[in-house]
């Protein structure tokens, strides 16, 4: 399957999305914006805050993330690096801004459980990305998860029964 645009795909999946969901899938488009045509912050949010449906996204969160991960993208790509088997450059739009957006909830919102934004992650990169790339970014922030939040980590998969 081609990669979609997030534009493309919103429309697509006529689920009840959460507040926090709606966030994600709107930083998505922006930073997909900002990575494909080089759109800078303020367009971005000018352009977002017109699209059916953005009222019901929780603002906050969407500002916090998608300026975060402005902000912070050369540290967030050298973090990434590390997991990555080829250049982050070379990944696809869709999943670069999936694992920078993701990263950036890893290293900023420790309120968050890793799995939760792993699993918001993966979602994400299922909606509008290739065939295969939710398997790529979960390997990729799952190892990720483990360097930033070990303890967590451990407690989780310590919790898991041997055998099952």
């Amino acid at each position: 399957m081609a990669e979609q645009s997030p534009a493309t795909s919103a429309g697509k999946a006529a689920v009840l999305r959460s507040p926090r969901r709606r966030a994600r899938e709107f930083v998505l488009q922006g930073l997909y914006q900002w990575r494909v045509s080089g759109n800078d912050e303020a367009a971005i949010e000018a352009h977002l805050r017109d699209i059916d449906d953005f009222d019901k996204a929780d603002r906050e969160f969407f500002v916090g993330l998608l300026r975060g991960v402005l902000a912070q993208r050369q540290i967030l790509e050298a973090k990434l690096q590390a997991y990555l088997d080829r250049p982050f450059n070379d990944l696809s739009p869709i999943e670069a801004c999936v694992l920078l957006a993701g990263a950036f909830e890893l290293s900023n919102y420790p309120q968050t459980p890793y799995r939760v934004i792993i699993n918001e992650s993966i979602e994400l990169a299922k909606g509008y990305g290739g065939t295969d790339g939710h398997k790529y970014v979960n390997g990729v922030l799952d190892r990720l998860a483990t360097g930033l939040r070990p303890a967590e980590v451990e407690a989780k998969r310590g919790g898991r029964v041997k055998g099952r």
